[in-house]
C-alpha cells in the first residue's frame, strides 16, 4: 500500500500514453548523450508560471532553477549551503549556457510578502522572510510611494526585483566575465499569469512587449 497522490499516477499514465511516445527516441538520447540546454531559467515556484508551459519546451531544452520570487543572491564564497548558487555554477561551468533568464510573475507571493510591513511569519524558522530579505530596502522605498495602487506596487516590485536579481547575477565573477566576452547572454522576463503575456527587459531596463 502507498499514499502517492492519485492525481501525480495518473498523470504519468498519461504521459506514458501520450508524450512519451512521441519523444520516446529524444528521451533516450538525453539519458545516454546527457544534456545540453542552451538556456537557463530562474523562475519562481509558483505553480503557475512554470518555464515549460510558457516556453513550450520539450526535455532537454531548458535547465530551470525555481525558488522563492526568482531571487538571485550576490556571490558569495562562504563555505555555506547555497542551492541557487550551486545551480548556476552548473548551469554556466559544467552546461556552458549562453543565456541565463531571470523570469518574475505577476501575483507573486513572495513580492507581496516583502511589500506587506504586517508580515507575519509562517513558522518560527522564518525562511521566506529571511530569503526575501536579500531585496533589502527596495520594497520599502516603493511602500513610501503613495501614488500608486496596491497593485502597481506590486508589479513595480516584481519588475525592480527581475533587475535586482540580475544585477546579483553579476556578482559571480565567471557571470561577468562571460557576459563581458560575449559568450553568455543575461536577460530579464515578466510573465502574467491572468493574460499570458510575456514582457521582456531591454537593454535599459524596461519591459517591453516582444514582437512574436
Amino acid at each position: 500500500m502507498h499514499s502517492f497522490p492519485k492525481e501525480l499516477l495518473s498523470g504519468h499514465a498519461n504521459f506514458l500514453a501520450g508524450r512519451y511516445l512521441r519523444e520516446k527516441e529524444r528521451l533516450r538520447d538525453l539519458a545516454s548523450a546527457g544534456q545540453s540546454p542552451t538556456t537557463m531559467i530562474i523562475a519562481c515556484c509558483d505553480s503557475r508560471a512554470a518555464p515549460e508551459m510558457i516556453f513550450d519546451a520539450g526535455p532537454g531544452e531548458l535547465f530551470v532553477l525555481r525558488n522563492v520570487a526568482n531571487l538571485v543572491p550576490t556571490y558569495q564564497p562562504d563555505g555555506g549551503q547555497h542551492g541557487t548558487s550551486a545551480a548556476i555554477e552548473f548551469a554556466v561551468k559544467a552546461l556552458n549556457i549562453g543565456n541565463i533568464v531571470v523570469m518574475g510573475h505577476g501575483r507573486c507571493g513572495g513580492i507581496k510578502a516583502a511589500l506587506d510591513p504586517h508580515f507575519k511569519s509562517l513558522d518560527d524558522g522564518d525562511f521566506i522572510g529571511k530569503w526575501m530579505s536579500m531585496l533589502g530596502e527596495l520594497p520599502s522605498q516603493l511602500g513610501q510611494n503613495s501614488l500608486l495602487t496596491s497593485t502597481e506596487r506590486q508589479t513595480a516590485m516584481e519588475r525592480i526585483s527581475i533587475r535586482n536579481s540580475i544585477r546579483n547575477l553579476r556578482t559571480f565573477p565567471y557571470v561577468a566575465e562571460l557576459e563581458a566576452e560575449g559568450t553568455l547572454q543575461v536577460h530579464g522576463a515578466w510573465f502574467d499569469i491572468s493574460t499570458a503575456e510575456l514582457w521582456i527587459m531591454d537593454h535599459d531596463g524596461d519591459f517591453i512587449r516582444p514582437e512574436l
